[in-house]
């Protein structure tokens, strides 16, 4: 360390690992890094700095440590349904630490906090206790205003705070009782009284429509208009497609892009031809976003401030204003347009020759849907000769592509997804599967494809970029998923479990009555994939290397490998350190708000289903038992794709008994069984958007016993020695949080690629 230069962080840790008498003040963590006195005011501020930060923690006597030194852990409060929590720390593969409700102090969902571990049960999370909080993730909170005498209150819609927010007189603006209303917090509450705001916004009544959509939107912080400036720079961009010298003009290629119907802005296109005996050319064609969107430009901050688009049923918040999304940028169909294109060379068994990256100026033929395309590969449906036979090669093509995943063990969730069909009005008219096509996976294997090819060049030209990393499970996730999994006849090794035995089990389970529940907990037992400058490899795909290449419209770390690549691939040039600096800043924002955008998007299905739901209470339904706990069982409808929830005080007719090892509840007089896959008739009892659930009454189901014990890998039974916890009352369920999934590439309306 020089005189006119401050300690880094990495010094400042050590320090005060190697202290034998713990914890320093200021005074004594300047004289062991050396730090002058002149500087000293400047040194109290970046300590000051790095304990905001979460850093470094500050005791009650001024003085200094590392966190987890003292047995504390800095990371992100996650609060479940029942008031409890689960600190997320910020070092990856960390094991998440029980928080009860009693110990939060003022904390709420989302916040970054400081946690004191306090005890470490055998077979269970650590505990611990909240002792400060970094930064706080709700300013506003959404909810339900009512009145009782003097006192007016919301409730909030977000079940994780179970706590109504008052609202004293004069605070409440216009609102009326019942009204939804978004609310600033203007003091924060604790276990011993609750928080404390002023209505900032009166949205409207919970069943006018879009009011639901409305809620979702400020519940999340999600922004709708585009700040003026942002919009002006957009309008400024000169359309004309005339800057080429440095482009490939690839205008006389076949290329088309297949994307859902109602898809607005089409950032990828396909080509292909034949270059020698079985050898093929693929191009994969991406908007050249970084074209339009110049670094530090107003709707560069803007891009990164939103991180990602976000697509709920009826409408999507873009990361990039229309003029961009769905015109310059987007490769429509008889539109000549600018793309970075990486053209890949594959031999008919899909080993890769060769591939080489371009900024090229191509214009797309057609604009095909998945349904399209579908007909084509069934022969049931033409576009043109050309374009039929350049479908069928690619579809060739991506098969093998598959295939080679999979051998190599690279998992492959198919969880059900629902596609809500709205009216004119935008009310739900219809929930339906959405099946998927091989017109899908043939996107999806493409997108995958080049996300690969990238990110090997990346790490071999060692270039500050952002990669999409899935880190192995936990070890004691593993350890409950082997417990699970047993009662079902499958096993995991017990030392380092590899993706292609999960692979194995949720091939062997695809077709039977457990196959929904089987590979929900398996995906819940996976790491959540995330952003980072260091290539840590992705588990769920078997690749040692990916990123996000292929969405640059709709995801902003797509945008900075244009950049990187652009620059340091196509151009030549280095990189500037400024990108590495702020890569894992951008990289941490882009993880975070991507997890607010999958939320938000659930979110936005659930009310839909709900409203739905409502139209038929009453109604009577068929259905599959398709999950089974201690309060009831959820029952999934043969004719809408909705899941309810029939609960275990609804069933008078006995007392029932939670078999855990065998998912099924069992009369305790009459030894009445009701299990995953069983045939049931029920009917729509209560469908309500505060508390988000659908529940349903039991009309028909199975009668008396059935079988005796366990499921076993057919979805019979099996001999079981059990009882289980009397199931009267509770609600305690399965913690939820969709993970890492199938995908790569498309996620729009319609058809979903789940987002690897």
């Amino acid at each position: 360390m020089t005189d006119s230069q401050l300690p880094e962080l990495s010094a400042i840790r050590e320090a005060l690992k190697q202290s034998s008498r713990g914890p320093l003040k200021p005074k004594e963590l300047a004289h062991a890094l050396s730090v002058p006195k002149n500087e000293y005011r400047q040194f109290r501020a970046l300590l000051q700095e790095l304990e905001a930060r979460g850093e470094l923690y500050r005791n009650r006597g001024n003085r200094y440590a590392v966190p987890g030194k003292i047995h504390l852990v800095v990371g992100e409060l996650r609060v479940i349904r029942s008031g409890d929590a689960f600190l997320v720390p910020d070092e990856p593969g960390e094991t998440d630490i029980f928080v009860s409700a009693r110990h939060q102090d003022t904390a709420m969902d989302g916040d970054r906090a400081v946690v004191r571990v306090e005890g470490r049960p055998p077979g269970r999370n650590p505990t611990g206790r909240v002792v400060k909080i970094l930064e706080r993730s709700r300013p506003t909170l959404v909810g339900r205003y009512h009145r009782s005498r003097q006192l007016g209150f919301i409730t909030p819609m977000d079940r994780r705070i179970s706590r109504d927010v008052v609202i004293p007189e004069g605070s409440e603006g216009e609102a009326v009782e019942g009204d939804v209303v978004l609310v600033r917090v203007t003091q924060y509450g604790s276990t011993k009284r609750n928080a404390v705001g002023e209505v900032e916004l009166v949205l409207g009544a919970m069943d006018q429509p879009g009011v639901d959509v409305l809620a979702i939107l400020h519940g999340h912080g999600l922004p709708r208009a585009f700040p003026p400036e942002v919009e002006e720079e957009a309008r400024a961009i000169d359309g004309r497609m005339e800057d080429t010298s440095q482009r490939e003009d690839h205008r006389d290629l076949l290329v088309f892009t297949i994307d859902p119907s109602d898809a607005k802005d089409h950032d990828d296109a396909l080509s292909i031809r034949p270059i020698g005996d079985d050898l093929w050319e693929v191009g994969i064609h991406i908007a050249d976003v970084s074209h339009f969107v110049p670094e530090g430009s107003a709707l560069d901050l803007e891009a990164l401030r939103r991180g990602t688009s976000v697509y709920l049923v009826d409408q999507v918040v873009p990361m990039l204003p229309h003029r961009l999304s769905t015109d310059l940028c987007s490769l429509g169909a008889d539109e000549d347009r600018f793309a970075l294109s990486l053209f890949v060379e594959l031999d008919g068994g899909g080993a890769i020759r060769a591939h080489r990256m371009a900024r090229t100026w191509i214009r797309s033929r057609h604009s095909l849907d998945y349904e399209q395309v579908h007909g084509i590969l069934a022969e049931e449906g033409s576009v043109d000769e050309s374009t039929d036979d350049a479908i069928r090669n690619l579809n060739r093509l991506a098969k093998a592509l598959r295939a080679r995943r999979r051998e190599r063990g690279s998992l492959d969730f198919d969880l059900p997804e629902a596609r809500v069909i709205l009216d004119s009005d935008g009310a739900p008219m219809d929930i339906q599967k959405v099946v998927t096509l091989d017109s899908h996976r043939l996107i999806e294997d493409f997108m995958l494809l080049a996300n690969e090819v990238v990110a090997s060049e990346a790490v071999s030209r060692k270039l500050p970029i952002p990669f999409r990393i899935h880190e192995p499970p936990a070890e004691d996730r593993m350890e409950e998923l082997r417990e699970f999994l047993l009662p079902f006849g499958h096993s995991l090794p017990k030392k380092k479990v590899r993706p292609q035995r999960l692979q194995q089990i949720l091939d062997k389970v695809r077709g039977r009555s457990e196959e929904n529940l089987v590979s929900t907990v398996v995906l819940r037992s996976m790491n959540r994939a995330r952003y980072t400058g260091e290539n840590l490899g992705h588990f769920g795909l078997a690749s040692e290397a990916y990123l996000h290449f292929t969405s640059p419209i709709r995801r902003y770390p797509d945008l900075v490998v244009h950049r990187v690549m652009t620059q340091c691939l196509i151009q030549g040039k280095s990189a500037p350190e400024r990108w590495a600096e702020s890569l894992e800043e951008i990289a941490e924002r882009c993880s975070e708000r991507e997890r607010l955008a999958q939320q938000a998007e659930r979110d936005s299905v659930e009310m839909k289903k709900i409203e739905y739901m409502r139209r038929h209470l009453g109604d009577d339904f068929e259905g599959t038992i398709a999950g089974v706990t201690a309060f009831g069982f959820f029952v999934l409808l043969d004719k809408v794709f909705v899941e309810g929830l029939v609960h275990v005080s609804s069933l008078e007719d006995d007392y029932y008994n939670f078999l855990p090892e065998a998912y099924a509840l069992v009369g305790d007089r009459s030894k009445r069984r009701f299990q995953i896959g069983d045939r049931v008739r029920v009917q729509v009892v209560r469908a309500d958007k505060e508390e988000r659930q659908i529940d349903f009454r039991l009309l028909e189901g199975p009668e008396g016993p059935k079988g005796q014990g366990t499921p076993s890998a057919s979805g019979g039974a099996q001999g079981s020695k059990g009882g289980g916890g009397r199931s009267r009352g509770g609600k305690k369920g399965v913690k939820s949080g969709e993970k890492e999934g199938k995908g790569g590439g498309k996620k729009k309306r319609g058809r979903r690629g789940r987002s690897r």
